[in-house]
């Protein structure tokens, strides 16, 4: 019998993951996850671009908006309740579309994730204070100190890896890559990869345009309303903190919008940075017709599928 197939859809913020998913979705008459861990909370809909109403009509997705900033909910607790559905989609499908906003998110899904000591919701509220207080270059500090091999590999401009590895070594009192790399579960699905390529200027041009359109359709109002619960881990994402410090008044409105594009820039460098290293992705340029990409994508899957 032939394993279930799932198909990622990856590629940098704001190049078009959302409807090329839909567009495959539509076409292999299936479902998507969506594994974008800034789209799960239902109070941040502007600054997430989340798909629309008519997207979310179109073809039924799991994980948008199912959450409230105020319930934690972590990458373990995804990767349950993404496996669960999993399992029942391929009850009914025999491929299954994932579109990839985190790469973590993703990969726990694909791979599982490594077994990490449980860790007090108050070391991670305090490492966030250390952060907005002392600045990213204490966590950086502190992890080349408690953990110095995995300060020589991480992204040290990422403050959410620094916050996870850290909180690891503050619970256990061991560095965080002593729980790194341990044997994983074995899927019961095969995983294909799907990538959007377009050049680094095209990528910025449609972040700066993404930004643009966000602050029009309301993102400082959006950013207000949330401004009483900042200090909550949802909300230390781009596009709400640097807009968090203008309504502190620490900087200008225009500035706040401008270092949006700016962070948002930096994320989706990151985001291919972790992407370049899949050698088993399948790119497709980003202004590629809708049947060139299906013709790709279908002989990508044709040879293995029924394998």
């Amino acid at each position: 019998m032939s394993k279930k197939t799932l198909l990622a859809v990856v590629g940098p913020t704001a190049i078009g993951k959302t409807a090329l998913g839909i567009q495959l979705a539509q076409h292999f008459d299936t479902e998507i996850i969506s594994a974008d861990s800034r789209q799960f909370f239902k109070e941040m809909e502007i600054g997430t671009a989340v798909p629309s109403i008519d997207e979310l009509e179109t073809v039924p997705h799991h994980f948008i908006q199912h959450k409230s900033i105020m319930e934690p909910y972590s990458v373990g607790d995804f990767e349950k309740e993404a496996l669960l559905i999993l399992d029942e989609l391929f009850q009914r499908k025999d491929l299954v579309l994932i579109v990839v906003g985190s790469g973590l998110y993703v990969d726990a899904v694909v791979s599982g994730l490594d077994e990490f000591p449980e860790v007090s919701p108050e070391i991670r509220v305090q490492l966030n204070q250390q952060l907005e207080h002392d600045g990213l270059e204490s966590l950086q500090n502190e992890l080349k100190q408690k953990d110095p091999d995995y300060h020589k590999m991480v992204d040290l401009d990422n403050p959410h890896r620094l916050i996870r590895a850290l909180e690891v070594c503050r619970a256990s009192g061991k560095p965080y890559s002593k729980f790194r790399n341990q044997s994983r579960p074995e899927r019961h699905f095969r995983t294909y990869y799907i990538g959007i390529d377009a050049p680094r200027e095209i990528i910025y041009e449609r972040i700066n345009a993404r930004v643009d359109l966000m602050m029009e359709a309301g993102l400082l109002k959006e950013a207000q309303k949330l401004y009483p619960n900042k200090a909550l881990n949802a909300l230390q994402t781009v596009g709400y903190k640097e807009l968090f410090e203008y309504i502190e008044g620490d900087c200008t409105l225009e500035f706040a919008v401008s270092e949006i594009k700016k962070n948002t820039r930096r994320f989706a460098k990151r985001q291919l940075t972790w992407l370049r290293k899949n050698e088993a992705i399948l790119w497709v340029p980003y202004n590629a017709g809708p049947t060139a990409v299906l013709q790709m994508v279908t002989d990508r899957l044709k040879t293995n599928l029924y394998a």
